[in-house]
């Protein structure tokens, strides 16, 4: 009996909560998607930047939520709900990028890179990631494509 119970509310747990589905890529496979989708020389940044880049931002995982308080960050490049996405959360969202931050859980990224591209054409530059600035921003990154291409 327990064991039917347990059963019955996994389901309805399933069901209530909506699941993405998630990958964690590798770093070779990241870095050639990125130049297919034509990130390399993009606001004259290389493909070892944006791969620096969601390494430490998402250790290269489409899944990853961080919650700052107010707003929260999605996916592989860790994409804002305050500007660029609407998560149905965040008050006063400017969804800059008109898509919802749960598509970009999913393990299709070509619309994550889209927005990603958005910001980084609105910046001029990587600036408004705090990872790329701390970790990546003037430092040799060809370990980060070095084997791929």
């Amino acid at each position: 009996m327990k064991t039917l119970l347990f059963l019955g509310l996994s389901l309805l747990v399933a069901l209530a909560v909506p699941s993405a589905e998630g990958k964690v890529f590798d770093r070779c496979e990241l870095a050639r998607l990125m130049k297919e989708q034509g990130m390399d020389g993009f606001v004259g940044r290389k493909v070892a930047d944006w791969v620096c880049l969601a390494k430490h931002e998402s250790d290269y995982r489409t899944d990853a939520v961080n919650d700052n308080g107010s707003s929260r960050d999605y996916g592989i490049f860790q994409i804002n709900s305050q500007y660029w996405c609407d998560d149905g959360k965040t008050p006063g969202s400017k969804n800059a990028c008109h898509i919802s931050c749960y598509k970009l859980l999913d393990d299709n990224i070509s619309d994550d890179i889209q927005c990603a591209k958005k910001i980084a054409q609105e910046a001029r530059g990587l600036s408004p990631w705090v990872a790329w600035n701390r970790y990546c921003r003037g430092k040799d990154l060809s370990s980060y494509v070095k084997g791929c291409f």
